[in-house]
């Protein structure tokens, strides 16, 4: 009776999990940005395709974070390797950049590594969770 209902309660946990991670993510980046808009010494000059862009990654966290409480274990689990994988890898790329091509100042490469970490462990207990719909014989 005990391992049912651990297992029972195992996919809330891993969904708050995955959910405060994302969170933290989108947070890493606004805060990231915060500090790049304080430090700025020139107007941005930043074409407007390129916010648009980075809009969408934002709200693409803000999502992740309702849906992976909101859609079933299967699909949510799917959704958040999948997603996972595609923000770690930017978040890895704009992380190599500010790290070896951009020489960007410290607080940004600290970001940029928690963006990294974070979306590493979303991939990784998105692909610990197990299914909830099979019960342990």
């Amino acid at each position: 009776m005990n391992i049912i209902n651990k297992t029972a309660r195992n996919p809330l946990d891993v969904r708050i999990i995955l959910a405060v991670l994302w969170v933290a993510g989108m947070l890493s980046s606004l805060n990231g940005d915060t500090y790049r808009l304080s430090a700025a010494t020139e107007p941005l000059g930043v074409p407007p395709e390129f916010l648009l862009v980075m809009a969408t990654l934002l709200v693409g966290s803000v999502l992740m974070s309702v849906l992976t409480l909101t859609l079933k274990s299967a699909v949510s689990r799917w959704a958040n390797r999948i997603i996972g994988i595609l923000y770690a890898m930017i978040n890895l790329t704009f992380w190599v950049l500010h790290l070896l091509v951009w020489r960007s100042a410290g607080y940004e490469i600290v970001w940029s590594t928690a963006q990294v970490v974070f979306g590493l462990l979303v991939v990784w207990y998105a692909w610990k969770w197990t299914n909830p719909e099979v019960q342990p014989s």
